[in-house]
């Protein structure tokens, strides 16, 4: 969301070339779309000359929305898209741009084969998704990134870029039962991924682990054994203490449905049979004397569930 100070230099190149001369042209010939047709009052060609403000206005957005909906060229396409990631970090154009129509013109683009164009698009969706009203309209993306994400190559930028739209998506219960048929795929995603997509996928099921509704589903999930490796002492931080976290938050959900974990019906590798076997018992009773004081906090308050 820092770089809505780079939306000068990026919109002044959006206009490039034959392909966009045309699509400048077509700016004052724009198709209806919702009754209301797209014909700003100003030229397209403030885009290319740098001397609007870094924060555009509701006419500047409304031409740039033209400009990606017009052009197929993909140089246009990805600046027009970081241009409205931008200034989709600010909470009046979150509403500005869903007003004029923006959220679908910028959600089409997750469908691009050009891994950068599709990265820009989630992340433009992404700023946009922290608007509670944008929520309702993109949540009907929910499932193909949901496919896409789990779909995509390892530590991508597109995965990434997916799950920080996923775990934005479900900080409110809203849309989290969309991802019931994905929870297995996320843990397995969880386990295989680097750093930075063990952080994110575990900032996401955190989400969901703070849900009641959610809780079945969690525990349910078929899951590897190694994912007891990340309640091993020497697991990085950031990492341990959002397992931990995310154990704390079904140890809750739990309690406040009024149900035990022993008296849940599940499957032998699942999830519940990690979280209350006697390895991980083990594990959070040692992790009860780790040095970090939050790690050791997380540990005594999960020790009474064994």
């Amino acid at each position: 969301m820092g770089g809505a100070r780079d939306v000068g230099w990026v919109a002044a190149g959006l206009v490039l070339g034959a392909s966009a001369c045309y699509c400048i042209y077509r700016l004052t010939r724009g198709p209806r779309r919702g009754g209301r047709r797209l014909h700003p009052s100003r030229s397209a060609e403030d885009l290319t000359n740098g001397s609007y403000d870094d924060i555009l206005n509701a006419e500047q957005l409304e031409k740039l929305l033209y400009l990606l909906e017009s052009t197929n060229d993909p140089i246009i396409t990805e600046k027009a898209l970081v241009t409205l990631g931008n200034n989709a970090a600010f909470s009046t154009n979150q509403a500005i741009i869903r007003e004029l129509g923006g959220i679908p013109i910028v959600g089409n683009k997750i469908n691009s084969l050009n891994q950068s164009i599709k990265e820009k698009a989630l992340n433009a969706l992404n700023n946009l998704s922290v608007n509670v009203e944008n929520q309702t309209k993109i949540k009907i993306y929910v499932h193909q990134v949901c496919e896409d994400v789990l779909a995509d190559s390892l530590n991508s930028a597109v995965q990434l870029a997916g799950l920080r739209l996923l775990t934005n998506m479900t900080v409110t219960n809203d849309c989290q039962h969309l991802l019931n048929s994905y929870i297995t795929g996320l843990f397995h995603l969880l386990l295989l991924g680097n750093g930075s997509t063990k952080v994110q996928v575990l900032k996401l099921l955190l989400n969901l682990s703070e849900n009641p509704a959610m809780t079945e589903g969690l525990l349910s999930a078929q899951v590897d054994s190694s994912f007891l490796s990340l309640y091993d002492g020497q697991m990085a931080n950031e990492i341990l203490l959002r397992a931990l976290t995310m154990f704390q938050n079904i140890n809750n959900c739990l309690k406040v449905e009024g149900r035990l974990a022993n008296q849940l019906p599940f499957a032998e590798g699942s999830l519940f049979f990690l979280l209350f076997g006697e390895e991980c018992a083990r594990k959070v009773k040692a992790l009860a004397h780790h040095h970090d004081v939050d790690v050791k906090e997380k540990a005594l308050a999960i020790k009474p569930a064994f």
